[in-house]
């Protein structure tokens, strides 16, 4: 029984697919099939049922992965004490950030962490706030950026910036010609959202319930994209004349669009607005790359909000 087998059974767990398993992996899907099949032999036990559309964990096997992801968990923590003796500036950080944080941050951030730490490279991921949590909790990333609220046990997070929502629509939407939008002004428009899983469409409708969808509302107000979509996708949505979206004021600061195509509105006070923070394990020894990092996003967020 090795780390590598037990990585590898915990990532089929989750993926439920040996392919999808195997590119997170970064082995061919043989490679990982014949390690599963060798870890099944040895413990005398089958931990997946296999069908043609799905693998999925047995009952035994489910408590065999959990126990997998506490050795890895303690395996990285191993690692973390090693990591404290050396330069904690001079090996690549791992940084997770959710879809509709990192492309917009990371661009503004990393040109000043290079000049804090110009030896400490980034490996840099993006997903959901769910898996970040798990590769966050299972060594395989370091820290996380992400939305607020989060709470992990054993994972330290810190409030980095407030960023409010806007209002993206066409230049000539009957909304435009108002200075700042009401939530209530959103309630007979066409509203196109993120699919299910992202926690920013979460945050919206938290903050403008009003675009829930009850269970005697049929209108169809919201038109939710194709899961996994992104905000670029909504951006040229609505450039396409199909609805109007809410963006957090990151996001809509970026744009291929000009001011005649695009334009924004901020909501009058209380405006909805979400808290990004970073996340880390607390026995993560790496305190200076921390401070590296919340520096850096510090520093970018000065600069730009100079510029603007």
């Amino acid at each position: 029984m090795t780390l590598t087998e037990l990585r590898y059974i915990v990532t089929l767990a989750q993926e439920q697919h040996f392919g999808r398993a195997a590119d997170r992996c970064f082995v061919s899907q043989p490679t990982l099939s014949i390690a599963v099949k060798k870890l099944e032999d040895e413990l005398g036990v089958a931990l997946f049922e296999r069908t043609k559309s799905r693998v999925q964990a047995t009952p035994l096997g489910e408590q065999i992965v959990a126990q997998a992801n506490l050795v890895l968990e303690q395996t990285a923590a191993i690692k973390d004490i090693a990591d404290a003796g050396k330069d904690q500036l001079s090996s690549p950080l791992a940084v997770g950030a959710i879809f509709t944080i990192g492309p917009y941050l990371l661009p503004l951030f990393i040109p000043h962490l290079q000049k804090l730490a110009s030896k400490m490279p980034l490996y840099v991921e993006e997903g959901y706030t769910a898996t970040l949590r798990k590769k966050l909790r299972n060594g395989e990333l370091d820290v996380i950026i992400v939305a607020l609220p989060f709470t992990e046990p054993d994972v330290v997070t810190q409030a980095l910036f407030d960023e409010p929502f806007v209002v993206l629509m066409p230049h000539d939407h009957p909304l435009a010609a108002k200075t700042a939008i009401n939530p209530r002004d959103l309630d007979d428009q066409n509203m196109l959202l993120l699919g299910e899983g992202h926690c920013f469409r979460d945050q919206v409708l938290a903050t403008c319930p009003n675009l829930q969808p009850s269970l005697e509302d049929n209108s169809g107000r919201i038109r939710t994209a194709a899961e996994g979509s992104s905000l670029e996708t909504l951006r040229h949505m609505v450039a396409s004349g199909l609805g109007i979206t809410i963006l957090p004021a990151s996001a809509a600061s970026t744009s291929l669009y000009t001011p005649h195509v695009l334009v924004t509105r901020p909501f009058t006070e209380p405006a909805p607005s979400r808290t990004v923070a970073l996340a880390w394990r607390a026995s993560f020894p790496r305190h200076k790359a921390i401070d590296a990092l919340r520096k850096a996003i510090s520093d970018s967020r000065q600069e730009h909000d100079g510029q603007q």
